[in-house]
């Protein structure tokens, strides 16, 4: 088998046993979103570096659902330089309290954190805190990886044992999944395209929540489509005190 079949073989078996062993937690994170939603209520995703690519592919974007919030900061963007200062503030405590003071956060709100490992301070603090203020959080993490590790967080808590809801990517230790003769290192991480496809089937189940209860759904559509521009900022308008990123 090459590198590039086991890669895509790796994947598929990651997205199917997230689809089959992880559809009751997703449904209940769609359910805990949807109900937040009709409640007048916020949701927020947060991820660190190569994690926070998850709540950019989910946010503003045609098909996507409009009332994504993401908790962006730039230090833990990977367009920052030097890279490695991504490392080090994800690591330092009370760094994540800051990032949600920056937020109208309420009781009631769904904060969805997306840690491979779970084991930084960044969204520990993040979780402790949403939890504290009331929030519901979600977490999508390799409980495997994430259990092999210690926590960086002086409470000694890592992410899956501080949320309501837990979703399993599925993945192995080191995110990494293809083995190289020559390396000591795995190749290949498949965090990114599982976290996809989970927000996106969370996104899904929510619509199909919308529909069973005949609400409207806020659904982006492209801006590259005639009369497109008008229609999302009418969704604007009329999600505006649940949207928080305009």
């Amino acid at each position: 088998m090459t590198y590039m079949k086991e890669y895509y073989t790796k994947i598929i078996e990651a997205l199917n046993t997230i689809s089959e062993k992880e559809d009751k937690e997703i449904a209940s994170a769609a359910k805990s979103m949807a109900t937040a939603v009709m409640n007048g209520n916020s949701i927020y995703l947060f991820g660190a570096s190569h994690a926070g690519i998850i709540a950019e592919d989910a946010f503003y974007r045609a098909g996507g659902f409009a009332l994504f919030n993401p908790i962006f900061s730039p230090s833990l963007m990977l367009n920052v330089e030097p890279v490695t200062q991504t490392s080090k503030l994800e690591r330092l405590e009370g760094y994540g309290d800051i990032l949600l003071d920056s937020k109208p956060v309420k009781k009631g709100d769904v904060l969805f954190i997306h840690s491979v490992s779970g084991r930084n301070a960044v969204a520990i603090d993040m979780a402790l805190t949403a939890k504290e203020r009331g929030m519901k959080v979600i977490c999508l993490t390799n409980l495997e990886y994430s259990k092999q590790v210690t926590s960086r967080h002086s409470s000694g808590y890592r992410l899956f044992e501080l949320s309501d809801i837990v979703i399993d990517n599925g993945g192995e230790p080191g995110d990494a999944v293809v083995s190289i003769d020559l390396l000591t290192q795995k190749v290949a991480p498949i965090s990114t395209i599982v976290g996809s496809y989970t927000i996106h089937s969370i996104v899904l189940k929510m619509i199909e929540i919308f529909e069973e209860a005949g609400t409207d759904i806020p659904i982006f559509r492209s801006a590259n489509i005639d009369g497109g521009d008008d229609y999302n900022s009418q969704l604007f308008e009329k999600y505006k005190d649940q949207i928080h990123y305009m």
